[in-house]
């Protein structure tokens, strides 16, 4: 195992296992088991590996001790993000100051996550997307690559909002293809999908699945016309 270069009050765990390469910023906590890939910046108190804990309301059962997480190579972890174990990140992603990604999330390769974006339990991310400052993905929602995802975006999971036994087996995420694109402040509504190259414009409320470079607007959203060619994926 290759000797990382750490800085001042950091707190590595037992069997952490480090590539080649890694600089460790101050007052950062490592959890046992994690690793590490080549290359890699962890910015100061950023925690990774972190196992999750439950509210004692809470409707989710208690889950067993989680895998550790795993942060590929190239990778940079932004001051005070939070990765949560059994976390798959993969090479060459950055991740902004006080991100967080929850436990059973992978996120793919060439990926952003800005500043302040949360990722939900149970998530998918593909590769080369961009999650801009403080967009929200709910859990169980899977996006494609070159998803591109606007700040402040919101994305939800849950119809009833919190009320009634009904919603704990209805939970349902929502689906964002390759391609596809939400603007500035917009809201997608529990399990909706937007199939490839569907874009959504800013502050636009989705009630119903967005079809293939279909361009939506309004509240609800409605489409309004198809992508322009030139703004469609394969023509970038």
């Amino acid at each position: 195992m290759a000797t990382p270069q750490l800085g001042r009050n950091v707190i590595v765990e037992e069997d952490v296992k480090f590539g080649e390469n890694v600089t460790v910023g101050h007052n950062v906590v490592i959890y046992a088991g994690t690793l590490i890939g080549d290359n890699v910046v962890i910015q100061d108190n950023a925690v990774i590996g972190k196992q999750p804990t439950r509210a004692k309301a809470s409707i989710l059962p208690e889950s067993e001790k989680l895998p550790p997480a795993k942060i590929g190579s190239e990778v940079t972890i932004g001051t005070s993000a939070i990765i949560y174990a059994n976390c798959d990140v993969g090479s060459n992603v950055f991740i902004a100051d006080l991100a967080t990604l929850r436990e059973r999330v992978n996120i793919g390769a060439y990926t952003i996550i800005g500043r302040g974006v949360a990722v939900e339990n149970d998530c998918t991310v593909g590769e080369r997307c961009k999650l801009e400052t403080n967009c929200y993905i709910t859990a169980y929602s899977e996006l494609g690559n070159y998803v591109f995802i606007a700040p402040c975006a919101v994305t939800t999971n849950d119809n009833y909002m919190g009320r009634s036994k009904e919603r704990f087996d209805k939970f349902k995420g929502v689906t964002v293809r390759t391609g596809g694109r939400i603007g500035a402040n917009a809201t997608i509504l529990p399990g909706k999908v937007v199939e490839e190259d569907g874009t959504v414009a800013a502050a636009s409320v989705v009630t119903k699945d967005v079809q293939t470079q279909e361009l939506v607007v309004g509240s609800p959203a409605r489409k309004i016309k198809n992508v322009d060619s030139k703004q469609l994926l394969r023509n970038q």
